[in-house]
């Protein structure tokens, strides 16, 4: 029982991180072009050298 006073607290604290995380990438625009970021690895953005 005692190791429930401490696990407790420390879900607690990793899941209010893992949050405030998740709403720092909400706010600062990081899913905002999920799509253009899929494609644009397939397609080279150089020229091929001759």
């Amino acid at each position: 029982m005692n190791v429930l006073v401490i696990l407790i607290p420390v879900s607690l604290i990793l899941g209010g991180m893992g949050i405030a995380a998740f709403l720092w990438t909400v706010r600062h625009n990081q899913y905002e072009d999920i799509e253009g970021d899929a494609t644009r690895i397939l397609f080279d953005d150089e020229e091929p050298k001759r």
